[in-house]
């Protein structure tokens, strides 16, 4: 369940502006649908229809980099999208309590878990990890639209 402290919308935009979506919630117990609720319904207004594989691909994005942010940090956490003005890039940066960069593990078909990782930097192309006073930010940029995508 979120318990948001902020729950923001770009609702009024500006022609050319960035569409933009924010939320942060104060427990662990967050339901991870919500946070993919929210990616597809931004894109959705992008122009980008549920189901289609832009949409579906920031929707696993943000479920694996939400998911991380539940398990393994205390506290607070959140998240935050900007969808470019030209709709052909999402840029989705999940917050947490816990200095600690995600790991990229080796790869192990044996092993349960510990894959997602994997499949957000093969999606985006690479995972950025900023460090802040409380904690740190996970940073990644998925293109929409482009040579590969529809």
């Amino acid at each position: 369940m979120v318990t948001p402290l902020k729950n923001r919308a770009s609702d009024e935009q500006e022609p050319g502006a960035p569409l933009r979506y924010g939320a942060t919630w104060e427990t662990t117990d967050t339901a991870i649908t919500d946070a993919r609720t929210a990616v597809r319904a931004l894109l959705a207004r992008a122009g980008h229809p549920p189901d289609r594989l832009p949409s579906q691909d920031a929707q696993l994005v943000v479920s694996e980099l939400v998911t991380n942010a539940v398990r393994h940090a205390p506290g607070p956490a959140g998240l935050a999208l900007w969808v470019s003005p030209d709709a052909g890039l999402l840029r989705i940066t999940v917050s947490d309590t816990s200095p600690c960069p995600p790991e990229l593990l080796a790869p192990d078909p044996r092993r349960v878990g510990g894959h997602g990782l994997h499949l957000v930097v093969r999606l985006c192309g690479r995972l950025d990890t900023v460090s802040r006073e409380t904690g740190k930010e996970v940073v990644v940029h998925l293109r929409l639209r482009g040579p590969d995508r529809p």
